[in-house]
């Protein structure tokens, strides 16, 4: 015997939510007061039962167990209302295929969204922000949701294909995502498909928004088709082909990659730059710390570049903990594929499972006083390793977000250059209201007033943290649920 304490298995607990109406389920608080029934189901256990619709689900209250979840994916695999929805969506695209399929298709995107790569894109994302604020002018109100999703349609469509869509055709996609994602969530809570047949002006727009969208995608393929090879991700999938030399892909396969990476990449990021703007305009002390990291690494406004990510440390916390404070990932779903125990509860084959990051990112076992937003949690060596279990904006496991550093990088940067030129202020009379989740989560109609902003030199901007621990560091991605500025 070596006299080691066995380690203490830990006790999970689970229960059942209350407030179940006849054939709605909870679908009536996951719409109404989606956040707050989430921070209510803690006290019934660590997991959950709830009714989705009809349907009984389950949702992980504890990050150990949505780890659980998350590093076993040939168990709980992609699937459940969310992804059924989704999957309409998107076809066999990289988020929504079942898991057998899903190392082939990685292996495919991936060299496209490698971190070196994502840094390559800052000159790209830099140049898109400045557009987009180029034309603000002090004293006048900016549409701030609207133009950080048409600074990251531009992005994103640039990277999948190199300008394909003019300003038209990417407003177009603008619009229609935005009329995606607010008819998914519903169609996510209420899993029943005789309420969206009917004829509801709600039902034809998202209806309109899809036939739309999958229109743009379909003319820019055909159109690459007949034209000149370019260096894209559409040009990778374009030119992949198999062993015996045959294309790898169909334009429906492709088709259904390029509505996975846009819907992906455009709205998500989006709402993060929105969110950061607005509570930084809420906490004066953490803009005042940005600003000065951002007078003395970018002095005079002037745009950020690749070699300047690792000295944008407090701008990456402030990302970091928009990530944690207001995740536009918020609610997720798997299946299991097979009967299978979860905190000591036997599932049947085909259960949904849920998590949320929104849930887990706002537990004050995790993270103290978690509704306040202070961009120093995520300085270097401050998490702790609860703390980075806890935190998964972009999920966990080899599912874990493709684009993952390649969003941090465009929030990162877009905030760098927007907040270096301008200041944006809510107007007056503003309350800070818990946002309506649709898909995902953020503020979805932002207008705040832009002023002018006076430049310090970098002697006068005041204290600037750093670390000696603030180099690059990349986790290994298949453990790795967090995302913090260590990764910078």
């Amino acid at each position: 015997m070596n006299g080691a304490v066995p380690e203490q298995k830990r006790t999970w607990t689970t229960g059942t939510a209350p407030g179940i109406f006849p054939l709605l389920g909870h679908a009536i608080s996951l719409y109404r007061r989606p956040l707050a029934f989430l921070n209510s189901l803690p006290a019934y256990g660590d997991l959950v039962e709830i009714r989705l619709g009809p349907q009984r689900a389950w949702m992980v209250c504890h990050p150990e167990l949505a780890h659980e979840v998350l590093m076993d994916p040939h168990t709980f695999d992609k699937g459940g209302p969310l992804y059924d929805r989704l999957g309409k969506l998107m076809g066999e695209g990289l988020v929504t295929c079942r898991q057998p399929a899903h190392r082939d298709k990685r292996r495919l995107l991936q060299p496209a969204f490698r971190p070196s790569h994502a840094a390559a894109y800052t000159e790209l994302v830099a140049e898109e922000a400045e557009s987009v604020c180029e034309g603000w002018q002090a004293g006048r109100t900016v549409p701030v949701t609207e133009a950080a999703m048409t600074l990251t349609t531009r992005v994103i469509s640039r990277v999948l294909l190199s300008g394909s869509l003019d300003d038209t055709a990417a407003a177009l996609v603008r619009d229609c995502l935005a009329d995606v994602v607010r008819g998914l969530f519903v169609r996510t809570v209420v899993p029943v498909d005789a309420l969206f047949r009917l004829p509801a002006p709600a039902n034809r727009r998202y209806r309109r928004a899809l036939v739309r969208l999958h229109a743009v995608i379909d003319t820019v393929i055909a159109e690459r088709r007949r034209g000149t090879a370019r260096d894209d991700v559409l040009g990778s999938l374009l030119a992949a082909t198999r062993d015996d030399g045959a294309a790898a892909l169909t334009d429906q396969e492709i088709h259904d990659h390029l509505i996975t990476l846009l819907l992906t990449g455009a709205e998500t990021s989006a709402l993060s730059l929105a969110a950061a703007l607005s509570l930084l305009a809420r906490h004066p002390e953490a803009e005042q710390n940005l600003h000065a990291e951002l007078d003395a690494v970018l002095p005079g406004g002037r745009r950020p570049g690749p070699g300047d990510l690792p000295d944008l440390v407090q701008t990456r916390c402030v990302v970091s903990e928009t990530l944690r404070h207001s995740s536009p990932g918020w609610l997720f779903t798997r299946v299991t594929t097979r009967e299978t125990e979860l905190a000591g509860r036997r599932l049947p084959a085909g259960a949904t499972v849920l998590y949320s990051p929104y849930l887990l990112h706002h537990d004050p076992s995790s993270f103290p006083d978690p509704e306040r937003f202070d961009p120093d949690r995520w300085l270097p060596g401050r998490p702790t390793a609860g703390q980075r279990r806890a935190m998964m904006p972009f999920s966990a496991g080899n599912r874990k977000c493709l684009g993952d550093e390649f969003a941090m990088v465009e929030v990162t940067v877009a905030l760098a250059t927007i907040a270096g030129r301008v200041r944006l202020r809510h107007l007056p009379g503003y309350v800070a209201r818990t946002p309506r989740p649709a898909i995902t989560l953020g503020p979805r109609s932002l207008v705040m007033a832009c002023e002018t902003r006076s430049h310090k030199p970098s002697g006068e901007s005041g204290p600037v943290h750093r670390s000696a621990t603030a180099g690059p560091c990349s986790p290994e991605p298949r453990t790795a649920g967090d995302h913090v500025v260590d990764n910078a």
